[in-house]
């Protein structure tokens, strides 16, 4: 071959998630030796919690991140996250004994064969749906086997993997940043701020409705345009190299044992509702009702032992990149752990609030919690280390106890959508094939839409009610 023959260039590929999460585990590792080292005392309240206990802090010796402990912190990440992780491999592999009916599928097929085209109100169906569970009993983790549903779903009702993928992510973290009594969120912060449990619902109802429509129309004014002119779409290209068959049964009539599996699958998520309100279901409990709706809807559907169990396998293989994803997540937050930064980060973002005026101390809660979870994405994580500050800062400043769980709430959640420390978020785009950056750049707005309702809240809020 020639020497002047021109080299073909390869074509930009954005980096691959674990690419990027390992990025902001080395950025993480160098703010260790910029930022100074500090620490609050940690005290048990009555509900067996560990919260930081105010007007404690105090520094400490720096302990920077070394270069053996950058990358120790990717596997002890992995095993500080190993209750999620293990979380999604079991929800994941009974959903893939679920998804093995093809239930769903034919359930989608018939809805929208009824819709008859106006399947674009299926959209604020689902996502309604979804809404109520992120805002009555904390359902994230949950929706991401959902993920491999809602974007074959959105592709065959003529819109794209962004829709699909919306409408579950968009739906839930609504629901959940805006929620009238997340047990995770409200019941902790609430709980911690030594407030009634879900007191004040009547107010977040209210918000929340107004919050959840706002969502639900930025993704149907998406999708009509997206149907209308594909080619608009962020992943027009990328959605045409995806094989996705219209001819399956999910265009077909339910049968009867598919609607047995439905309705196992709707009782399913009653009582995990139930459950996670009444009896403080968490993690491990719901993860153990997942894997008993897996091997019931095996047997209505008349699988061999072996055919659930390949089922379950293939369940779990579609979550391994997600799930690991969290693991790359935690590590970060392990290295904000392990150098003692994150309590120096509280204690002067939590001085910032106290020198502002009261007029605008409410906002500043709200900004403090908006930046706090990026580095602390963990609702309950967020409120045990957040709320024993803010909370007393709170009546030192005037602001109802009732407006800093607010401030909290908004918070904690609108970021959960777009920070790629969410392990939900990445992990879900994972399983969509959708570039976190693609998907930033398509939700970006609506953040800003949803951060600007969150401070029109806490500020009404603050004025007029509490």
């Amino acid at each position: 071959m020639s020497k002047n023959s021109p080299k073909t260039r390869k074509k930009f590929e954005f980096p691959h998630s674990f690419i990027i999460l390992f990025g902001l585990m080395i950025i993480t590792a160098i703010t260790t030796y910029l930022i100074p080292a500090g620490q609050y005392e940690r005290v048990v309240d009555e509900n067996g919690r560990t919260i930081v206990a105010d007007g404690t802090y105090q520094t400490i010796e720096s302990t920077p991140t070394g270069f053996m402990q950058l990358f120790e912190s990717l596997h002890l990440g992995m095993v500080d996250a190993a209750e999620i992780i293990f979380f999604i491999f079991i929800v994941g592999g009974s959903f893939g004994i679920l998804a093995a009916t093809k239930s769903i599928e034919a359930a989608f097929g018939s809805l929208t064969k009824k819709l008859n085209g106006k399947e674009i109100f299926l959209i604020p169906v689902i996502m309604l749906f979804l809404a109520i569970c992120g805002g009555s009993w904390g359902m994230a983790e949950e929706v991401i086997p959902f993920i491999l549903i809602a974007v074959p779903l959105a592709l065959r009702m003529g819109f794209d993997s962004m829709t699909g993928t919306a409408m579950i992510l968009v739906g839930v973290y609504a629901g959940f940043g805006s929620a009238f009594m997340n047990p995770f969120t409200v019941g902790v912060a609430q709980g911690i701020a030594g407030l009634p449990t879900f007191s004040g619902m009547g107010v977040r109802i209210v918000f929340w409705l107004i919050f959840v429509a706002v969502a639900i129309a930025y993704v149907m004014i998406y999708a009509r345009k997206v149907r209308k002119d594909p080619t608009i779409s962020l992943m027009y290209e990328e959605d045409k190299k995806r094989d996705i068959s219209l001819d399956d049964q999910s265009s077909q009539g339910l049968t009867k044992r598919q609607v047995a599996i439905l309705v196992v699958l709707a009782l399913t998520l009653v009582g995990l509702a139930v459950g996670v309100i009444t009896q403080g279901w968490y993690i491990t409990e719901i993860a153990a009702l997942f894997v008993i709706m897996g091997i019931v809807v095996g047997i209505i559907a008349r699988f061999r032992m072996n055919e659930i169990a390949n089922a379950f396998v293939k369940g779990c293989e579609e979550m391994v990149q997600g799930a690991l994803i969290v693991g790359f997540a935690y590590g970060i937050l392990r290295i904000l752990q392990d150098s003692n930064t994150i309590d120096t980060i509280l204690y002067f973002v939590s001085n910032l609030v106290a020198d502002l005026p009261t007029a605008l101390a409410a906002i500043g809660m709200f900004i403090v919690q908006s930046l706090l979870n990026f580095i602390v994405p963990s609702g309950s994580g967020q409120a045990a280390i957040s709320m024993p500050i803010m909370a007393p800062l709170s009546d030192l400043l005037g602001v109802s106890r009732q407006t800093a769980v607010l401030a909290f709430q908004y918070g904690d959640g609108i970021s959960n959508v777009f920070t790629p420390t969410a392990g939900v978020l990445m992990a879900s785009l994972a399983l969509a094939k959708i570039p976190w950056i693609k998907w930033l750049k398509w939700i970006l707005p609506l953040v800003l839409i949803q951060y600007a309702l969150g401070a029109i809240f806490v500020t009404v809020a603050h004025l007029f009610i509490w």
